[in-house]
C-alpha cells in the first residue's frame, strides 16, 4: 500500500493585537503600494494587503529565508493575484528591481537596522527606503503609540 509522506504545513499566523494596532495606525486606503519591512511570516502583510485593496499592492521584505517562505505559503492566494510578493532582503540591500513601482507607505516594527539596535546599518537601511518611496511617501516605525512617523530626508 501508498503512504504518504508527512509533511507540515505551516500555520497561517494570526494577527496579534499589537500587530492589529500597527495596521490600524497606518494610513492606509485603497489602492496604495505599501512597503513592510522585517514582515516575519506575514500577518500584517496579509492584513494591509486586505485593506488596500485589489488596486493596491504590498512588498513584505524580510533577512530571514524561512520568514520569506512562511509568507510564501500563507499568502499564496494574495501573492497569485499580484497583490503582494514576499522578497528575502535585509533592508539595508534594499533595492527595486527594473521597472518596480514606488512605495506610498513603508513600515517596520522590531528591525534592528532601523530601531537603533544595529547604528551601524541604519543609514544604509535609510537611504534604501528613501529610494524606494514615493518622493512624499511615509515611513513609520515601531516606538509610538503604537507608531511613530519617521522623516527618511
Amino acid at each position: 500500500f501508498n503512504v504518504r509522506p508527512y509533511v507540515e504545513s505551516v500555520p497561517v499566523a494570526a494577527l496579534s493585537n499589537r500587530l492589529l494596532a500597527v495596521v490600524d495606525s497606518l494610513p492606509l486606503r485603497s489602492g496604495l503600494r505599501v512597503l513592510e519591512v522585517g514582515c516575519g511570516p506575514g500577518a500584517a502583510a496579509r492584513e494591509v494587503a486586505d485593506r488596500v485593496g485589489p488596486t493596491g499592492h504590498v512588498l513584505a521584505v524580510d533577512r530571514s529565508p524561512k520568514a520569506i517562505a512562511q509568507v510564501n505559503e500563507s499568502a499564496a492566494e494574495l501573492i497569485a493575484a499580484g497583490r503582494l510578493d514576499a522578497r528575502c532582503v535585509a533592508v539595508e540591500n534594499l533595492v527595486l528591481e527594473p521597472g518596480e513601482h514606488l512605495y506610498d507607505v513603508a513600515f517596520a516594527v522590531r528591525v534592528g537596522a532601523l530601531d537603533g539596535r544595529h547604528p551601524d546599518l541604519e543609514d544604509a537601511a535609510r537611504q534604501r527606503l528613501r529610494h524606494a518611496l514615493k518622493p512624499n511617501g511615509r515611513f513609520f516605525i515601531d516606538g509610538g503609540d503604537p507608531l511613530r512617523e519617521v522623516d527618511l530626508r
